[in-house]
């Protein structure tokens, strides 16, 4: 067996008197993918920033050795350690337009590590940077390499990090959560990507992550982290065929299932939405005058069908036209053609004080729940403020109930009310999200990607949550995702939206296991699936 290229002994990082490692043990050997697993808030991260020396300066680290090819990296002093990090080791985070710098081309960022760590002519820098845009398959990289993080999409970004990250030559790459945000395809992309660079110059893999299906298809060996501490170690094969601690099989227990949508009973019921060519283009403007020079067809000509009391999927990648479609269906945003019925009224013709009150019977709760909440403003206060809108006549006390009420109905302790969003951790900020849809009691609420920045276990809660709702009230949801095994636990119905056109609609099961169209048999095919044996 291979000498490991990482040990660490013994690692503790405290704030305060919060410890939030707590004396782990891990190695890594040369070559080897490696999982480090768990929810939000086990330790993950900072277990990586405490490795690379990154930590706040409030925090408290201890530890019996941190050794990389017999060297003690706590030993090391710091101007020393600025030349080994991002040479030695290379680091992936999880969001790339926070990590990327707006004002610098991408050709800049990457020759940036070039020039820290190697002598190199400019136009060694050069013919190098377009090197490593061309080998994470990031196309024309003559023109790519001048231009600026907002000018690139999303899997594209990740792309540059790696490029950012491989730009070293490490030894040891850790990539922290690197396809958290990304849609299923670009997910599979990035991850086949990451293992062929891995195969190509032999180095580490430390992966970083909360999807166990996604990790079961790269890693050799995984460690899963509970409340800072390590609770099971073991290669991956035998992880899934028999993993030991609770924990454990917890997060396994919490896994989306395909097979969930076998066998579900359709339902005859009536229409409560009807969207005929339904249309949303943004328009194009050049010039100094700003005139209109075309469109951006983001919804083109759609048509489908809700009925009461069921749940309807709109699945796609990002850019498709999936969150203009919910927000146009609101009125949020103009739509530009097209009818929309809702209990056979017409909301596209309604304004002013009519389109308010229909309102209340359509709510939507969107993808990031602390974006969409004010931060200045107790829970209570958001809860209650869309009943404050459009009920101005209720009465104070008979707000409070509600709002307990409703704080119960999402598992809330009745103090929440009490507290800010930021008090509370990203799941419970989604129950709050809900719990604000449900007060002016809709038939219909739009779920804009509401479990994608979530945990496993956590996601498993408010689909149970949302599925236990609607059971009780008879509510119907539109649920905007990217997320199949999300569609398989909760859908109805799905439709396939590709490039602003629905592609293919149908009963979920006969969607996702006999699939008609081309793109969406792409997106099945891209879902991670749980492998329980894998050659070591």
């Amino acid at each position: 067996m291979a000498k490991p290229l990482l040990i660490v002994n013994g690692l503790s990082v405290g704030f305060g008197q919060s410890k939030v490692v707590d004396e782990i043990n891990f190695e890594i050997r040369p070559g080897e993918t490696f999982a480090l697993v768990g929810e939000s808030g086990s330790g993950k991260s900072i277990t990586a920033l405490s490795v690379l020396r990154l930590l706040p300066n409030n925090a408290l680290m201890q530890a019996s050795g941190v050794v990389l090819q017999d060297r003690d990296l706590l030993e090391i002093p710091e101007i020393e350690f600025c030349k080994l990090r991002g040479r030695r080791i290379g680091l992936i985070f999880q969001d790339p337009m926070s990590s990327l710098n707006p004002v610098m081309t991408i050709g800049e960022q990457i020759a940036e590590v070039l020039n820290i760590h190697f002598q190199l002519a400019k136009d060694e820098v050069r013919q190098r940077v377009l090197e490593l845009i061309k080998q994470v398959e990031i196309p024309e990289p003559e023109r790519r390499i001048n231009e600026y993080p907002h000018q690139l999409s999303g899997g594209q970004r990740q792309r540059v990090m790696i490029a950012i990250a491989l730009a070293g030559e490490p030894d040891l790459l850790i990539a922290d959560e690197p396809t958290t945000a990304l849609d299923v395809t670009i997910q599979a992309q990035i991850l086949a990507l990451l293992k062929n660079l891995q195969q190509q110059t032999g180095m580490a893999l430390w992966l970083i992550s909360h999807d166990l299906a996604l990790v079961s298809n790269i890693a050799d060996r995984i460690a899963v982290m509970q409340k800072g501490k390590i609770v099971e170690t073991a290669d991956t094969g035998e992880f899934f065929r028999q993993a030991k601690h609770p924990y454990s099989l917890k997060l396994l227990a919490a896994l989306p299932k395909m097979e969930s949508c076998l066998d579900r009973v359709a339902q005859a019921k009536r229409p409560l939405l009807k969207v005929e060519d339904f249309k949303v283009y943004y328009p194009i403007r050049k010039g100094i005058f700003k005139r209109v020079v075309g469109h951006v067809k983001a919804v083109d000509g759609v048509d489908f069908e809700l009925h009461a009391g069921t749940t309807l999927a709109l699945v796609g990648e990002s850019g498709c036209g999936k969150t203009s479609m919910g927000k146009g269906l609101l009125n949020l945003i103009p739509s530009h053609a097209g009818r929309v019925l809702f209990d056979d009224v017409e909301l596209t013709q309604l304004q002013g004080e009519a389109l308010r009150q229909q309102r209340a019977a359509m709510q939507i709760v969107f993808q990031d729940p602390f974006a969409a909440m004010n931060p200045r403003m107790l829970v209570g206060d958001i809860i209650a403020e869309g009943l404050r809108a459009l009920r101005p006549d209720t009465p104070r006390s008979l707000l409070q109930s509600r709002v307990a009420e409703l704080l119960q109905q999402v598992d809330l302790p009745a103090d929440a009310a009490l507290r800010y969003p930021h008090e509370f951790s990203g799941g419970q900020r989604q129950r709050i999200c809900i719990a604000r849809a449900l007060a002016v009691e809709p038939k219909l609420i739009i779920c804009d990607e509401p479990t994608s920045a979530l945990d496993v276990s956590v996601q498993a809660q408010i689909i149970a949550l949302l599925k236990e709702l609607q059971k009780q009230q008879g509510l119907s949801f539109l649920l905007i995702t990217h997320n199949l095994g999300v569609v398989a636990e909760m859908a109805d119905e799905v439709a396939v939206m590709y490039q602003g056109k629905i592609v293919e609609q149908g009963l979920v099961e006969q969607v996702l296991t006999q699939p008609r169209h081309a793109y969406t048999k792409t997106l099945l095919a891209a879902v991670p699936k749980l492998q329980s044996t894998r050659k070591q």
